[in-house]
């Protein structure tokens, strides 16, 4: 079993991008740390947009931002979901303020611009959060990756392995 030192939360809810759930969570597994799905209530069936389904193994109203050494959130429908939900959004901020690295794909930055945390910072996302990203002040790349700080954004499935890479990498 994993120890604390080496548990990444994942913010899910249903509607997720499966690739982006499942390729980084398996290769954070590979490397010996535990992924732990955070959903809005302990137990809760979350689906995929294809085939895959989890359960949440914590409530957010238990998640605590200094728990996880990282957090990663999948794109798809969920970011859009969970951001309408404000214990996610301040459960984000708090992560944020630790400086703890944050990993997010496809429509995952939405909810680092629900926060009000993208003004100034350098990201990436799908094609049509670019734009909702630039109205926010941040300042946008279409590039597989883009790292500033402790931030780590790519834009979509194709990207996966860089991305993976790129959040392991952090966490070594």
């Amino acid at each position: 079993m994993a120890t604390a030192e080496r548990k990444v939360g994942c913010l899910l809810g249903d509607g997720f991008e499966d690739s982006e759930f499942r390729v980084p969570n398996d290769r954070l597994t590979a490397q010996g740390f535990k992924v732990e799905i955070i959903g809005a209530e302990k137990g809760q069936h979350i689906e995929g947009k294809k085939c895959e389904s989890t359960a949440a193994e914590r409530s957010i109203d238990d998640a605590r931002p200094e728990d996880y050494i990282a957090l990663l959130v999948p794109g798809g429908a969920s970011p859009d979901h969970l951001r309408a939900d404000p214990r996610f959004v301040e459960f984000v901020k708090g992560f944020d303020k630790l400086g703890r690295p944050m990993a997010l794909i496809c429509h995952g930055p939405q909810l680092l611009m629900t926060a009000g945390l993208v003004k100034g910072r350098t990201l990436t996302a799908w094609t049509t959060v670019q734009a909702d990203l630039k109205l926010a002040g941040a300042i946008v790349k279409d590039e597989p990756v883009v790292r500033d700080r402790n931030w780590v954004t790519s834009r979509k499935p194709a990207d996966l392995e860089l991305f993976s890479d790129a959040l392991l990498k952090m966490l070594s």
